[in-house]
């Protein structure tokens, strides 16, 4: 249990830099491509707890767009990407804290609570967009409990970034 509570995992310090990765997250199986699984292209991208603690450098806007990228749909009949209905309200209140502050008693509780309601999000709408939402959100989150305002927009930075590039690549409604 002591090792999930850590934000540092360096298990895998470098990304692989194999065709899926590159390729938006995508392997070709016979005539189609086909996504590969969320916790792979995740752990492929190489998340880094400075993002949160420190704030963003270019590492992490790569990062933001090849997560956008494989949030977004291939085409118009694409189960698996990630629509805004889907994080509408957990983005929501990802920004209603922001705006109370995370350092104010009812802003630590909203945000302890987010990590169920994007658990929710994910068990109601099972599409790999939405995993990989989740598995980004729940390394950020770990990465700012207990911690400064700071951190708190850090990660709320790390969240935008990554949803704007999912419409900048197709996410629509």
């Amino acid at each position: 249990m002591a090792d999930y509570n850590k934000c540092n995992d360096n298990r895998n310090p470098r990304p692989r830099t194999n065709q899926a990765y590159n390729s938006g997250g995508f392997q070709n199986r016979g005539n189609d491509k086909e996504r590969i699984s969320a916790k792979e292209f995740f752990d492929n991208l190489n998340f880094q707890e400075k993002w949160i603690t420190e704030g963003a450098d270019e590492d992490m806007v790569v990062f933001a767009e090849k997560a956008g990228n494989y949030m977004a749909p291939t085409d118009n009949r694409d189960k698996e990407k990630l629509s805004k209905s889907q994080i509408r309200n957990v983005f929501g209140e990802i920004k209603r804290i922001q705006l109370k502050g995370i350092d104010t008693p009812e802003g630590k509780s909203s945000f302890m609570l987010l990590k169920p309601k994007v658990a929710y999000a994910e068990g109601r709408n099972k599409t790999k967009g939405l995993s990989l939402f989740k598995e980004i959100f729940d390394k950020g989150w770990m990465c700012v409990k207990d911690k400064d305002k700071k951190s708190y927009n850090n990660f709320c930075g790390l969240l935008e970034a990554v949803l704007a590039y999912h419409k900048a690549f197709g996410g629509k409604d």
